[in-house]
């Protein structure tokens, strides 16, 4: 629904034509439901336009020559971005997802040689032979899990983390990352609906970025969403006072909120 709405604007910073068509009435009526529902469409729009922009250029400029995308949900970049025809997708999520998405988007032709794998990716066999088979193809290859890990428990993520180092092609791992102070006001909003879809909110490591390294994953590039949000003019309601305000804070203070949530580009290490 955020896809839609930042599509139907004069000014979208993307466009997905099939955005509306995947969520259909059930997903206006869970925006309607939503606490703030579409007072916090800033952050969801701005991480997708920053990842469109990251994943173009680790395609053009590093070479990617296959894209994995774990739990891709709706997402709709094969049909949307210019992609070369010989860049390979692989699309992983849930099998009753990838069946609604291809009844929605039958007819409709993706402009890369795009896979869907119906898969549990908590299977951890399932995944490492999905890994595996992947990993001895076409590389070097960028896996994407936009809005994925904040629903794991670090552990889970320790051991994702783990095995997409295992194949030596897997250079490139594009994620979202919050901090625990952003999770403790997220719970606070959307936690108790979260919750009681069995999906709670868990993974935001006070360590940041460097819970990747005892995994073989280390920063290349952080995109800090306030950051990205003001650039892209894509921000919240009185953004200028809070900008004001974080540059009277100390620096060690300025970097906490630097950090407080933003898009990364992990590199294997």
């Amino acid at each position: 629904m955020y896809r839609a709405m930042e599509s139907e604007r004069p000014d979208a910073l993307f466009r997905d034509p099939y955005a509306r068509r995947l969520a259909g009435p059930r997903g206006e009526q869970v925006l309607a439901t939503m606490p703030k529902g579409r007072a916090f469409a800033w952050p969801m729009i701005v991480r997708t336009a920053v990842m469109d922009e990251l994943i173009l250029r680790a395609i053009s400029r590093d070479g990617v020559r296959t894209v994995l995308n774990l739990a891709a949900g709706l997402d709709t970049r094969p049909y949307r971005l210019p992609l070369a025809s010989s860049l390979k997708w692989v699309e992983a999520d849930f099998p009753d997802v990838i069946a609604y998405k291809e009844e929605q988007l039958k007819g409709e032709r993706p402009l890369c040689a795009l896979e869907r794998v119906g898969i549990d990716l908590t299977d951890v066999p399932r995944r490492r032979a999905l890994f595996g088979r992947l990993g001895a193809g076409a590389g070097p290859v960028l896996v994407v899990s936009e809005g994925l890990l904040i629903y794991l428990t670090p552990e889970q993520v320790g051991q994702l983390a783990a095995d997409l180092a295992l194949p030596a092609s897997f250079r490139w791992w594009l994620i979202d990352l919050a901090s625990p102070r952003l999770l403790k006001m997220m719970d606070k909003t959307w936690g108790p609906i979260v919750a009681a879809g069995n999906a709670p909110f868990q993974f935001a490591p006070a360590e940041g970025t460097r819970f990747f390294e005892a995994f073989g994953w280390r920063e290349a590039a952080f995109r800090p969403t306030w950051d990205e949000s003001l650039r892209l003019k894509r921000t919240m309601r009185l953004a200028w006072l809070w900008n004001l305000v974080g540059r009277l804070l100390p620096r060690a203070k300025r970097e906490e909120w630097r950090r407080f949530s933003g898009i990364v580009l992990l590199q294997h290490s």
